[in-house]
């Protein structure tokens, strides 16, 4: 990456690529670590990477290398706002709009790994980098 970031904002793929080791995913968190990047996911991200074949332990360590940010009322109301101004809504991109939130109010510049680029790019107008896995 040629950009310096502040903050790294994982989604669910994200996240879930860093636990099941994939190269290229393991290439981008270590550029990030080396230029001092946080590493940052939203709280119910967790429960989207989790499932029955996730391993546990490996799940444990990679959060243990992140911040994990709850999601509050405050959070939750400025989300609908953001569903609201990209003309989404339902469930669909429920958890979409908490991470976008999540990502627009971190330490700047922002980039966020997500395989969701086009729902993504609606939500943070232009204002997140996003970095497709």
């Amino acid at each position: 990456m040629n950009l310096r970031l502040e903050t790294v904002v994982l989604d669910s793929q994200g996240l879930s690529t860093w636990i099941s080791q994939e190269r290229s995913t393991l290439a981008m968190i270590r550029s990030f670590h080396a230029m001092g990047a946080d590493l940052v996911v939203c709280a119910n991200t967790i429960i989207e990477v989790a499932h029955a074949r996730v391993n546990t332990a490996r799940l444990s360590w990679v959060l243990s290398q992140v911040k994990v940010e709850a999601v509050t009322e405050h959070a939750a109301r400025s989300a609908v706002k953001l569903l609201k101004e990209a003309g989404l809504h339902g469930h669909k991109y429920a958890i979409d709009a908490t991470v976008a939130e999540l990502a627009l109010r971190q330490p700047g510049p922002v980039a966020m790994l997500t395989s969701d680029v086009d729902d993504m790019a609606k939500l943070c107008v232009n204002r997140i980098r996003l970095v497709e896995v």
